[in-house]
């Protein structure tokens, strides 16, 4: 009698587990965002020098129906395809070079913070991912970009920046970014790895950034997930803070340009309606990324080192910055 119930028991767990999908087979989840960007990874402290962003991003089923419909009515976004919603939160810091004197140089770029909170719709098909986001918020004071450099440089032991009082002034910020990456060759097989190669094309428009964009990314590795690699802080290249795994285990190096014509940077042109600080900008400008990224069937890890050419006239040298992304499906 023992053994029947044994053989019962076994056929029954063999059975749940041949007829049961795998996690990564099953509908696309919600996904949770945590992106780092730091100029400590190469001992500077200078132009853009930090950002943080959080966000959290739907699964297809669980948009809400109206933001799909809008997503679906404009004239950008695809008609069909599955829509995510993105809710983000972020915070970026810059400063000039020289950050212990109390009045900084005018020939290098100002000290400035912005804090925002956005709203993305990501519309994804098998060759296309069409985002949208809406950024609203605050540069100056009211970004409490000052308090967070003090708390870091407090907690690591440096000295503190002396010369945030002469910050761009407080200004509410509005801001829309519309980015398209498309699979030009979707992953194709060499040398037994996989490989990807995806251009993108975008702008941006506001008070904060007027752009307009284009260039590429490729990857390599194996068991690609299906994305488009990972996520950066505007002004970049397009990734996404979601994944959908194809099972087990997964990694791979990547590379990628960008290229910007620029209208406005209020980080470099001050604010747009009272005086402040400002140099004169650079109307182009390039990053070039390099990275690898792990994943399994709920969490994605990246490391990406970007290099950028000169923001401004006179700057002495072009600058270079770590990005680490982490995202959890939910």
């Amino acid at each position: 009698m023992r053994s029947t119930r044994s053989g019962v028991t076994a056929a029954t767990l063999v059975g749940l587990l041949t007829s049961c999908p795998t996690w990564a087979a099953e509908a696309p989840h919600s996904s949770f965002s945590l992106l780092v960007e730091n100029d400590v990874f190469y001992n500077t402290d200078r132009d853009y020098t930090s950002g943080v962003e959080l966000a959290y991003t739907t699964a297809p089923n669980e948009t809400p129906d109206g933001l799909v419909d809008f997503a679906h009515a404009l004239p950008l976004m695809p008609d069909t395809g599955d829509v995510r919603a993105s809710f983000s939160l972020g915070q970026d810091i810059f400063t000039p070079a020289n950050t212990q004197l109390a009045v900084p140089p005018l020939d290098q770029r100002p000290y400035a913070g912005w804090l925002y909170a956005g709203l993305g719709l990501l519309a994804k098909d098998e060759q296309n991912l069409d985002q949208l986001e809406f950024q609203i918020g605050t540069v100056g004071p009211a970004s409490l970009a000052r308090d967070s450099q003090a708390f870091v440089h407090s907690v690591l032991g440096e000295r503190k920046p002396a010369g945030w009082h002469y910050q761009l002034r407080d200004e509410p910020t509005l801001e829309i970014t519309y980015e398209r990456a498309f699979k030009l060759i979707p992953p194709k097989s060499i040398l037994g790895l996989l490989f990807d190669i995806e251009p993108h094309v975008g702008a941006a428009a506001g008070n904060v950034y007027d752009y307009v964009n284009a260039g590429g990314m490729a990857r390599f590795g194996f068991n690609l997930p299906d994305d488009f690699g990972p996520v950066r802080m505007q002004p970049t290249l397009p990734g996404t803070n979601f994944f959908e795994p194809t099972g087990g285990f997964s990694a791979y190096v990547f590379a990628g340009i960008d290229a910007r014509a620029l209208a406005r940077n209020i980080f470099l042109d001050g604010n747009s309606f009272e005086a402040s600080r400002s140099v004169p900008k650079k109307d182009f400008v390039g990053d070039l990324q390099l990275g690898a990224a792990i994943a399994t069937e709920r969490w994605r890890l990246s490391f990406t080192h970007v290099f950028r050419s000169k923001e401004y006239k006179g700057q002495p040298r072009s600058d270079q910055f770590g990005a680490v992304n982490l995202t959890f499906l939910l």
